[in-house]
């Protein structure tokens, strides 16, 4: 395998090709990949992530490059319903299973039109390409497979890229390397 830094290089370029930017993916499959990426490398995929972002803004590559770190999705949500504060005192009392299961649902996140769903419509162009980021910090409130099972029922207009902190061998995700989902998923590898 190659190292991090060939990888996103080789994912960079991947991106820019017209033919990735079509509306399905290989076998006419929904176009969603995922570049996963050894949990010790995140700072460099992030700053990769950052840079591919202010280069884009430059539009040179014909594409507007999206990124979604989900995390902060959760976070502008819950400090918008002004929920924050009383997820805190929640946990205290209830437990972190408590709270995710109360987040999931204020969310609508096992729904098609679960909030997340709903924001990365309204927020990205036609001519786009996007990024989720912050997998391995919304753990364990939001859970990688849910975000790609309601993504895959309700926005397939443009290129998805899943950046995961684990493994993925096109079948089964596996968090930090270490936490399995019991999921099949409809998303390709983006570069090995």
């Amino acid at each position: 395998m190659a190292g991090i830094q060939e990888r996103l290089d080789l994912m960079e370029a991947a991106i820019k090709k017209p033919s990735f930017r079509q509306s399905s993916g290989r076998a006419n499959e929904v176009n969603y990949w995922v570049f996963d990426y050894p949990p010790e490398c995140e700072l460099e995929v992030r700053e990769r992530v950052e840079y591919l972002k202010k280069k884009n803004q430059k539009g040179v590559d014909g594409f507007e490059l999206v990124v979604f770190d989900l995390y902060d999705i959760i976070m502008d949500y819950l400090e918008k319903e002004d929920f924050l504060e009383q997820c805190y005192r929640f946990e205290k009392r209830r437990g972190l299973d408590r709270i995710t299961k109360a987040v999931n649902n204020a969310m609508k996140i096992n729904d098609d039109d679960s909030y997340i769903v709903q924001y990365i419509r309204d927020h990205t162009p036609e001519n786009a390409v996007v990024f989720l980021t912050g997998i391995g910090k919304c753990y364990p409130i939001l859970r990688s497979h849910k975000v790609l099972n309601n993504l895959h029922q309700a926005f397939v207009r443009v290129p998805v890229v899943m950046f995961f902190p684990g493994t993925y061998d096109e079948q089964e995700l596996v968090l930090f390397n270490e936490i399995k989902d019991d999921n099949y998923y409809r998303a390709f590898r983006l570069v090995k």
